[in-house]
């Protein structure tokens, strides 16, 4: 059989076909307390600083591993029995993200910053355990030749999602009259309603994957399945190598983490408009992320892991770059779009080799815990540094600031080498 034959027939396969639905709940809430959330705040009159302290509510994404064995092993009652294990968990956090995301559209950040930033905890807290019950569900689901596309279709999905939740809300909140708070809300609600037919596909047309769970007798069992026993599998099959892999988890991704929080405030600085931006950054750039996933299946199965891996860092480091030559020429579109083309391939890419190498890593047996804490740490550790962003920019600038960005990424490439050699990750 064809490698086009055996593509189309795995993905016709309902299982994988639902990744496609999942991806798009999990990908509404991500830019509504990252980008989007920074737009809002620089259109509010919030400060730099402010704007860059108040990214931390995404840590949740990167803490996320400390709740996952609950997620992975505690029943919810009445609901696991009616829905199963991962049905339960879906439905909870997506009813949680659609009241965080109503609270964040009725509390102005101009006057009551406080109550928008406890939302938008509220928000990060329940789509990081969305996340959690979603990628678990994808690894329990799927077998281990199908990863790679179930990632691809989660992250077409999660990519569509996101052009709603930063181009739509862009232009739905661009009134043309200034900061207009009215317009925001009624954005930020379109999106809470964008959540309701997920909800209803999880209720009604999801089906439990048929994995054994094993049940715990009583407190202390629980705690050494939840808690214990997840994170003694990885140094029982990789032993102090596995420190590596943690190191490119936390360092994969930095360059596109450091620079996200700043992102939308710098565009607005160099005079863009919500619309422009909405265009070049979020719709030419949503496609060219679409792009970037073909891209990056197919490089995987040309040159093998390793070498797409160090290929993509080099691109997300180097993309970084071009944003310090718009902090020097200013307003153009022209080479605001170019700069946008090169950073979403780069993060397309990214988006389905690295899931399908942090699945490949993961013991089905305890795969939201496993999953949880590598992902977590892709987000824990550079969102930390995020914060301090705008303090950084106030202090160096924007010129500097994005070459920073980009030399952040040169850790990962050492680290890809290195586990390549330990770990046989070049395949």
């Amino acid at each position: 059989m064809s490698l086009s034959a055996k593509i189309e027939q795995i993905m016709l396969k309902p299982r994988i076909l639902v990744m496609l639905v999942l991806g798009f709940s999990a990908g509404i809430p991500l830019l509504m307390v990252f980008s989007t959330l920074s737009a809002w705040l620089k259109e509010a009159g919030v400060s730099r600083a402010e704007i860059g302290f108040a990214s931390w509510v995404g840590l949740a994404y990167g803490f996320k591993y400390i709740w996952s064995p609950l997620v992975d092993k505690l029943k919810i009652p009445y609901l696991t029995n009616l829905l199963g294990r991962r049905r339960s968990w879906m439905l909870i956090s997506q009813i949680g993200v659609i009241i965080g995301i109503v609270g964040m559209a009725h509390s102005d950040p101009k006057y009551t910053l406080t109550y928008s930033i406890i939302f938008a905890v509220v928000l990060s807290f329940c789509s990081a355990t969305q996340d959690i019950v979603i990628d678990a569900f994808r690894i329990d689901s799927g077998e281990q030749d199908e990863q790679a596309i179930m990632a691809a279709l989660y992250v077409y999905g999660y990519r569509a999602a996101m052009l709603l939740s930063g181009a739509g809300v862009l232009y739905l909140s661009d009134t043309g009259a200034g900061y207009d708070y009215e317009a925001w809300r009624a954005a930020y609600t379109y999106m809470a309603i964008t959540i309701l037919p997920c909800t209803m596909f999880v209720l009604f047309f999801l089906k439990e994957p048929k994995i054994e769970i094993k049940e715990y007798e009583n407190i202390n069992d629980f705690i050494n399945q939840a808690f214990i026993e997840p994170f003694a599998d990885f140094f029982e099959r990789y032993g102090r190598n596995f420190l590596i892999l943690l190191g490119i988890a936390i360092t994969f991704r930095i360059s596109d983490i450091l620079m996200s929080v700043m992102a939308n405030p710098f565009y607005l600085e160099m005079g863009f408009t919500k619309t422009e931006i909405a265009f070049a950054v979020k719709t030419f750039g949503f496609w060219m992320t679409i792009i970037g996933l073909g891209v990056g299946g197919l490089l995987l199965s040309l040159v093998g892991m390793r070498n797409t891996l160090i290929f993509i860092a080099l691109l997300a480091a180097g993309s970084n770059l071009l944003f310090s030559v718009i902090s020097v020429i200013g307003n153009n579109l022209s080479f605001l779009v170019f700069t946008i083309m090169f950073d979403n391939l780069a993060s397309g890419m990214a988006g389905t080799v690295f899931i399908a190498f942090l699945s490949s890593i993961v013991n089905k047996e305890y795969s939201a815990t496993q999953y949880a804490l590598l992902s977590s740490l892709i987000i824990l550790i550079p969102k930390f540094i995020a914060g301090y962003s705008g303090v950084i920019v106030d202090n160096i600038g924007y010129f500097w600031f994005w070459i920073s960005t980009a030399l952040a990424g040169i850790p990962a490439i050492i680290l890809i080498i290195m586990g390549s050699k330990l770990l046989n990750i070049n395949k």
